[in-house]
């Protein structure tokens, strides 16, 4: 459940169709496939997803998650690999529910 003012971790965002290029910083980003939706009197459960419902952000920072180390290694033969990896993720401020 996110709210206006929320910001939330994502890890892809599709590049716009128009377009076709990656999103940016200060982009704004359009999620209309929500299956939820609560405004305190009712809830609507999309089949699957709730018809009309948007919710709208902006991307506040591209960055990478913490580095996770991968290491193999095989006793008695000489086989050692060590190898890192960083996640991409983007962090978006949600501007409006629609």
């Amino acid at each position: 459940m996110v709210s206006e003012g929320d910001t939330i971790k994502i890890e892809k965002i599709r590049p716009r169709a128009s377009s076709g290029h990656a999103c940016g910083v200060g982009d704004s980003v359009v999620f209309d496939k929500i299956i939820l939706t609560d405004n305190g009197k009712d809830t609507s459960i999309g089949q699957p997803y709730v018809e009309g419902a948007k919710v709208t952000g902006e991307i506040k920072k591209i960055s990478r998650a913490k580095k996770v180390t991968v290491i193999k290694y095989k006793a008695k033969s000489n086989y050692f690999k060590k190898r890192g990896h960083r996640q991409p993720f983007f962090e978006v401020t949600i501007t409006k529910l629609a």
